[in-house]
C-alpha cells in the first residue's frame, strides 16, 4: 500500500484528540508490585520504554485514578508514546490522549508518527501538553481533507509482523517474548561495576589507547592518547556524570574518565560475553537515563543496586535469545 504525496495532509494533534490531559499520579514505591499480571492487579503505565510502558502491575486495592483502556499514553520527560488496550494507572508525568477514531491500529499509526518526533523532547525540555497539542503531523488524507482513519487502520493489518527467525537460532523457531519472559535482574549480580580514573587533557599525550568519555556519540570515544589503557576490551562504558546514562559496548582495551563506569560480564553467569549480548544490555541501560541527570548522578552504588528487565530461561538471563536477536536485526550480520 502506497501514498502520493498529494494524499498528505497536516494536521494539528490537538484537533485530532478530543482529550489530552495529566494522569493522576501514583508513587511505584508505595504500591504492591508484581512481576506478572493476576486477577486483583491492573497494569502500572510509566515513562519507561519497555514493555508497551508497563512498568509492572500493581494490586488494585481501590486504587483512585483508573484510566479506561483505549487510549494513548505519553511520558511527557522522554517523549515516550504506547496504546494501552487495558485498564490502567500512571506513574508521574504521563499524559493520557483519547478520541472517538482510536483503535489499536489506528493507534500504532500515530505512535509511529509521534516517535519521529522524539527527538525534539528530553527530560529539559519535557513534551507537555500545550506542545503534544500543537504538534503536527503528516497523515494520509481524504478526498474531504481529514484524516483517512480507515487507510491507516489497512495499512497497519496489513503489515506482517513475523516473529524472530533466524537460520542460527536453532531451538526458537517462531518464539517470542512476551511480558511473562522478562525478569527483573541486578546489574551488580550480572556485572562487576568499576571506576574510571581521571586524566586531564593537559596530561594527555597522543597515541593509540581510546579514551571513553561522557558523551553521547562516536562509541564514547573522546580521544586517543599515549597513556596505557586501565580497563580491558569486551566490556560496556556506562557515563555516570555528563551524558548520563550513555552505555557503549568496547571491544578494545581502554583508559575511561572517572566520569564514567566500566561494565565487566561475571563468570557465573556461565556464557561467553560477547558484542552481541553487549548491545543488547546496552539498549536496555539506555532505558533507565530519563531518571539521572547531572544533578542526580548514576553513581557507582546505585548503578550496581540497578535493577533492569531481561529476557530469561529457568530463572537466568536468557543470553543465547539476546545474541541471536541482535544478530537478526537488519544489517545484524554486519555489526
Amino acid at each position: 500500500m502506497n501514498l502520493n504525496v498529494e494524499s498528505w495532509k497536516e494536521f494539528r494533534l490537538g484537533d485530532l484528540f478530543s482529550e489530552i490531559y495529566k494522569a493522576e499520579a501514583h508513587v511505584k514505591g508505595e504500591l504492591e508490585c508484581y512481576n506478572v499480571p493476576s486477577d486483583n492487579t491492573i497494569r502500572f503505565i510509566s515513562r519507561t520504554e519497555m514493555n508497551n510502558g508497563c512498568d509492572c502491575y500493581v494490586l488494585n486495592n481501590d486504587l483512585s485514578g483508573i484510566e479506561k483502556a483505549n487510549a494513548i499514553t505519553i511520558g511527557d520527560t522522554t517523549a515516550t508514546c504506547f496504546y494501552q488496550g487495558e485498564d490502567f494507572v500512571c506513574g508521574d508525568h504521563m499524559v493520557i490522549c483519547r478520541a472517538d477514531w482510536i483503535n489499536l491500529h489506528t493507534a500504532l499509526y500515530i505512535i509511529s508518527m509521534l516517535k519521529q518526533e522524539k527527538y525534539k523532547y528530553s527530560y529539559g525540555r519535557a513534551f507537555k501538553m500545550e506542545l503534544i497539542s500543537n504538534t503536527v503531523l503528516k497523515l494520509p488524507a481524504t478526498a474531504d481533507n481529514t484524516p483517512d482513519w480507515d487507510y491507516m487502520e489497512r495499512y497497519i493489518k496489513s503489515l506482517n509482523h513475523k516473529p524472530l527467525t533466524t537460520a542460527n537460532q536453532e531451538g526458537y523457531g517462531s518464539h517470542t517474548l512476551g511480558v511473562e519472559n522478562w525478569v527483573e535482574f541486578w546489574v551488580g549480580d550480572l556485572f562487576e561495576v568499576k571506576k574510571g580514573k581521571r586524566l586531564t587533557s593537559d596530561d594527555q599525550t597522543d597515541g593509540d589507547t581510546p579514551y571513553i568519555g561522557a558523551i553521547d556519540s562516536n562509541n564514547g570515544v573522546a580521544n586517543y592518547i599515549g597513556q596505557g589503557a586501565i580497563h580491558d576490551g569486551n566490556t560496556i562504558s556506562l557515563s555516570y556524570n555528563g551524558s548520563v546514562g550513555e552505555a557503549f559496548y568496547q571491544p578494545k582495551p581502554f583508559w575511561a574518565t572517572d566520569d564514567v563506569n566500566v561494565l565487566y560480564f561475571r563468570k557465573e553467569n556461565g556464557v561467553a560475553f560477547n558484542k552481541y549480548i553487549a548491545l543488547f544490555i546496552c539498549a536496555v541501560l539506555r532505558q533507565e537515563k530519563y531518571r539521572y541527570s547531572y544533578g542526580r548522578k548514576w553513581v557507582l552504588e546505585s548503578m550496581k543496586s540497578t535493577i533492569i528487565k531481561l529476557p530469561e530461561k529457568s530463572g537466568k538471563p536468557d543470553w543465547c535469545y539476546m545474541e541471536n536477536y541482535m544478530k537478526s536485526l537488519p544489517y545484524g550480520d554486519r555489526i
